[in-house]
């Protein structure tokens, strides 16, 4: 009883102390205490038989590179804007009457419609018997017959082929050959993936291999999206680093890479190369030149090419194109185009669609020797396939409405309503963020995020209280706004500049609340720091 009274004791303290106070000294602290209840609760002694047992699974016992990974987009920030968003329902003050999450890429959680036809196509596939209603247009119809055909006993709910079903991996490839002017694609490259994230970390553990100084390195930008360097983390590979140009608007230096290159082969043998284009968080879109530039490097120095290009919709930019690296290395001649191994991938979460629940994607891998090809194969066939369900929206997003078909022109309407806006949001971002002093925004040219450089005062800095100042200061912002957005340190940042990641997907009018009060609170937290140090433009 007294060991007992002794555990509801300090258990009981440990949840007082747990409780959320307002100051920027106690957010840091109860981020800490939250890990430490969980390191409480995972050895804690219990009684079984009158037999003293402890939990198997602990943090002693948990595997290590579990620990190592680090997920920002959905870190210890967004644990407390929930807490908080939770509060404010049960009648809790706050400053603010709403926490605005402008932390992920979540088009309809930020108030995007859905695309009409995309849905009508799933809903008939997912209930059959909606084929013989007069309230689906005939081309939505004719779709799902299509992919139904392509589905075991004709139902979404029989598992497909591991790479996908069929037909709709021809439709792939035909909408590869589009986009690309011509470029040959092969349907039998083409994989279906649970969203992107599935296939670049499959391609991820066929690359990874070897011991110490024979180690797979991995080449990831920086800023880079958590996913990269969570993966590395987990497979133990090594992360090497090479640093966008952030004065030229976040453009891929070609010295850069070498220099990345040549250091990281002193430690592990470097064998891939990732690109994320347009950038994830940091919204440029990459020149051809720039692609040229890479795929030469990845040709000259024996480098698998991973190519993460699920933004290819999203350019707002009047002076840039997307050009896909497949296109570029087709034009580059047969000598590279038959020779570097690629990977592109491709998603249903952003574009126009926003259809990140679904949770569809492709992979399009060339070249790879024909072994190697089948063991890729054998791989996914561990997670038997994709969800159908997503893999019939990325049929509809490669395979829309034609000019002749009666959906056309709603289909279309709702696309350019959705891409429009975001241009339009984009500019405004960057316009907005650029008037405030110690703030600095590049242009936002394609995907979904703003990435602005922001001026800590050194006293700031000094007083972060063992976690990184822009941390601190995004924790500072959830407290008195109730906006919610990605410390810059979560995506990796040249030492000693601070910058936040936050996406452009509210609606217009809450993307201007948003952008004004953080004008507002960056300029008090300048002022509140005030230093004869001049805020960096």
């Amino acid at each position: 009883m007294a060991k007992k009274t002794h555990l509801r004791h300090l258990l009981e303290n440990t949840d007082f102390a747990l409780s959320y106070p307002s100051s920027i000294a106690s957010s840091s602290h109860t981020i800490v205490l939250h890990f430490q209840r969980s390191l409480i609760s995972a050895t804690v002694v219990l009684r079984e038989n009158g037999k003293m047992r402890e939990k198997s699974l602990t943090m002693d016992t948990l595997n290590p590179q579990v620990k190592a990974v680090e997920y920002a987009v959905r870190g210890p920030i967004v644990t407390k804007a929930g807490d908080i968003e939770r509060g404010l329902q049960q009648g809790q003050k706050h400053p603010f009457t709403e926490v605005i999450k402008a932390n992920i890429g979540d088009s309809h959680a930020m108030g995007q419609k859905p695309i009409t036809f995309l849905r009508q196509v799933v809903a008939l596939c997912s209930f059959p018997e909606l084929l013989d209603s007069s309230s689906f247009p005939e081309d939505a119809k004719q779709r799902a017959r299509r992919i139904l055909q392509g589905c075991g006993g004709q139902s979404l709910g029989s598992y497909s082929a591991s790479q996908g079903v069929d037909c709709i991996r021809q439709d792939i490839a035909v909408y590869i050959e589009q986009r690309d002017k011509g470029v040959p694609a092969d349907w039998d490259n083409i994989y279906l993936t649970t969203g992107a994230s599935d296939g670049i970390v499959s391609i991820l553990k066929m690359l990874v291999s070897g011991q110490g100084r024979s180690r797979s390195g991995v080449m990831i930008p920086i800023p880079q999206y958590p996913l990269y360097s969570a993966a590395i983390s987990e497979m133990e590979a090594v992360q090497i680093n090479y640093y966008l140009d952030e004065d030229n608007c976040w453009a891929l230096d070609i010295n850069e890479l070498h220099r990345a290159y040549q250091a990281a082969k002193e430690h592990c043998h470097p064998r891939v190369i990732c690109i994320i284009n347009p950038g994830n968080p940091t919204g440029q879109v990459q020149s051809r030149k720039c692609i040229e530039e890479v795929l030469h490097f990845a040709y000259e120095e024996n480098l698998f090419v991973m190519s993460d290009e699920v933004y290819q919709d999203n350019v707002y930019s009047p002076d840039c194109q997307f050009h896909s690296f497949k296109k570029v290395l087709y034009e580059m001649g047969p000598e590279y185009f038959n020779t570097v191994e690629l990977a592109s991938f491709h998603s249903t979460s952003k574009g126009y669609s926003g259809e990140c629940g679904f949770r569809g994607g492709y992979m399009e891998v060339l070249n790879l020797d024909l072994e190697v090809k089948a063991q890729l194969v054998k791989l996914l066939s561990v997670r038997l396939c994709p969800p159908v369900s997503g893999q019939a929206a990325m049929d509809v997003i490669v395979n829309p409405p034609l000019p002749h078909e009666p959906s056309y022109l709603q289909f279309h309407k709702e696309k350019r309503a959705v891409l429009g806006a975001l241009a339009e949001k984009a500019q405004m971002t960057e316009q907005i963020l650029n008037t405030v002093p110690g703030i600095k925004c590049n242009p936002v040219q394609g995907a979904m995020y703003a990435f602005p450089r922001i001026f800590i005062p050194p006293r700031a800095v000094e007083e972060s209280l063992g976690i990184s100042p822009d941390m601190m200061y995004c924790l500072r912002l959830l407290e008195e706004t109730g906006i919610c957005l990605v410390p810059g340190s979560g995506f990796g940042q040249r030492e000693g500049t601070y910058h936040f990641r936050m996406t452009i997907l509210p609606t217009t009018e809450k993307l201007k609340v948003l952008l004004e009060k953080l004008r507002d609170f960056h300029i008090k937290f300048l002022k509140e720091y005030a230093s004869l140090e001049e805020p960096k433009r």
